[in-house]
């Protein structure tokens, strides 16, 4: 996870897009995740749960 975490980490900081609107993103950058729609969703949630209690979403 930590390599989608980088990820997500400098997409919000490079201010693109909503971190909401982060899982074509996810799915353009990592090949695994093209065809895995359900599968980038749950990656983003629980960089945003991590975020969510004051966490720094890493794994």
């Amino acid at each position: 996870m930590k390599k989608y975490f980088d990820y997500l980490e400098q997409l919000r900081d490079s201010g693109v897009t909503n971190m909401f609107g982060a899982v074509p993103y996810l799915q353009q950058e990592f090949p695994e995740l093209s065809c895995d729609h359900a599968q980038a969703v749950y990656i983003l949630r629980e960089w945003m749960r991590g975020h969510r209690k004051g966490g720094d979403g890493q794994c």
